[in-house]
């Protein structure tokens, strides 16, 4: 059983922080579209799109380093609003977050919260400079303490080692979360780092993480069209049990309907509930 989940950048390329890998980074200048609100007349309907398109989950995600007031305020705006309209489990993604914001969210519909360590603790300063691994970590935590489910995962590609690989997973089994979104840089030409990914590499991960959790959603998230185009089955033969659909953050993704169309014709199947 295949899970789908969908992604609305609901705040887009208004992060001071100095990831290498994202293009929402003002520190870059990558070309792409900045915006600080989308309506919520919009989010609804993408909301809408999502569960006609057979999406489990609707992920709302804002640029910037955490969940401050106002992001809280607006995030918690758009999944009563979504929710009031869609029957669908509501993702936020909005960066560190403390135990309080975090309680307003699940008082607003949230039933899950995305943050992902993104790669190991040792080689996270070759990524980032402007906050540390810890905060990623302890924002897990916190997640985990109020009561949301917690979806984390990591960015592969980006120069680390199979170390630092192994030491990420490792960190996460001590979050154990109910979803693991894997994803493969996409680079960008304002980037300051370059892909070090390959099929073979991609599949070995899925395998590995599928190898020590078990009962966890491993999902095939940011870079699955680089990476295997459209032989993403590759990647569930090995153990992935969930896709992205639709479009990333910055970057188009495939069709839904032909990522369906695919599944069918490989023999999977499409699960109506999380």
């Amino acid at each position: 059983m295949i899970y789908l989940c969908a992604i609305s950048n609901i705040r887009s390329g208004a992060c001071r922080e100095d990831c290498k890998f994202c293009t929402q980074s003002v520190k870059w200048g990558a070309d792409i579209k900045r915006f600080k609100e989308k309506s919520i007349e919009t989010i609804v309907n993408e909301a809408k799109l999502a569960k006609k398109n057979k999406a489990f989950g609707f992920c709302l995600v804002t640029s910037g380093k955490g969940l401050d007031d106002k992001t809280l305020e607006y995030v918690s705006r758009a999944a009563k609003a979504v929710l009031k309209e869609v029957d669908i489990k509501i993702i936020a993604c909005n960066g560190t977050a403390s135990k309080e914001a975090l309680k307003e969210l699940k008082k607003a519909g949230v039933s899950i919260y995305n943050h992902n360590l993104e790669t190991s603790k040792e080689f996270y300063p070759n990524i980032c400079s402007t906050h540390s691994w810890d905060e990623r970590f302890e924002t897990c935590e916190n997640v985990k303490s109020v009561g949301l489910r917690l979806c984390s995962g990591g960015i592969f590609g980006l120069g680390e080692s199979e170390k630092d690989r192994e030491s990420l997973l490792k960190s996460l089994k001590k979050l154990n979360p109910v979803g693991i979104p894997l994803n493969f840089f996409i680079e960008n030409e304002k980037l300051p780092i370059k892909a070090t990914h390959n099929k073979q590499m991609a599949l070995k991960i899925i395998k590995l993480f599928r190898e020590n959790f078990k009962s966890s959603i491993i999902m095939i998230a940011g870079g699955r069209e680089i990476v295997f185009g459209k032989d993403f089955t590759q990647g569930l033969k090995f153990g992935a049990n969930a896709i992205v659909i639709g479009d990333y953050l910055t970057t188009k993704g495939e069709k839904v309907d032909k990522d369906i169309e695919i599944l069918k014709k490989e023999g999977f199947k499409v699960a109506n509930e999380c």
